[in-house]
């Protein structure tokens, strides 16, 4: 597997890596912990595996600011923006912004990854991904995500009104919403593939989101080597207790979990 690399600059001594913070209007104490985040965090870099945002229709919604959502995107672009000014900024797309493209990059002043990629930092190979393309145990989803992620799907899609792309984006939401209600629960990454990934990438560590289901996790292959999985955390300040971590990694030390909620 060729990855797309991500070379860290010479003077980055941390980065932090999140994911799956699921920003949306009607969620305003996770936006606001993550606005503050990214206002005084003191990484030089930071990375964002997918899901920045509960739902993306289309790029065209950043010059939408008489629509409700198109509002919401804009504050989302300014807390980015400013970001941008003193740090470098990254994001990866996720399984519900899957159509953050070229526009969201220049408005937004970040740049995007390809899933799966590698970063070279602090003398380690480290595979970053959204994670939703390991759980292969979720058949429905990966069908689902093979469909959308196809160009036709996606010319299909984005042909459609803005109204109309925000209105099924809506029926997908409750119906995500409903099938957790009854207890649906998200799968977890396959360890073979996992090792698969990581042994073509030539890399020990995989940092990923997706599965809601934060840890660490260390095995070892039939080869002898230790292999590392650190799953990050979702983000929901409303919960009970509030969710929310930032993986911090500073040159020459361990990685940490950070809490800003």
């Amino acid at each position: 597997m060729l990855c797309p690399q991500v070379d860290a600059a010479p003077s980055w001594r941390t980065i932090d890596l999140m994911s799956d913070l699921h920003l949306q209007a009607n969620q305003p104490a996770t936006f606001a912990a993550w606005q503050h985040h990214m206002a005084h965090t003191p990484a030089d870099a930071v990375f964002i595996l997918g899901d920045l945002f509960e739902v993306w229709v289309g790029d065209d919604i950043c010059h939408s600011p008489n629509t409700p959502e198109g509002a919401f995107a804009q504050q989302c672009l300014t807390v980015l923006q400013a970001a941008a000014q003193r740090l470098a900024l990254f994001v990866m797309h996720g399984n519900r912004d899957f159509l953050l493209s070229a526009d969201f990059a220049k408005q937004s002043g970040c740049t995007l990854l390809a899933d799966p990629c590698v970063l070279n930092f602090d003398g380690q190979r480290l595979l970053l991904s959204h994670g939703d393309a390991l759980c292969l145990g979720d058949v429905d989803y990966q069908h689902f995500r093979r469909q959308v992620r196809g160009a036709a799907w996606r010319t299909a899609f984005l042909a459609k009104p803005l109204a109309q792309r925000i209105a099924v984006a809506k029926g997908l939401r409750e119906q995500s919403e409903s099938l957790k209600a009854d207890g649906a629960s998200y799968a977890d990454a396959d360890p073979a593939m996992v090792a698969q990934w990581l042994q073509a990438a030539q890399a020990t560590t995989l940092i990923h989101g997706h599965t809601h289901q934060p840890a660490d996790h260390s095995f070892t292959t039939s080869t002898g080597l230790t292999l590392q999985r650190r799953v990050l955390s979702d983000w929901d300040a409303s919960a009970t207790p509030p969710r929310g971590e930032v993986l911090r990694w500073t040159k020459g030390n361990e990685p940490v979990r950070h809490r800003p909620l």
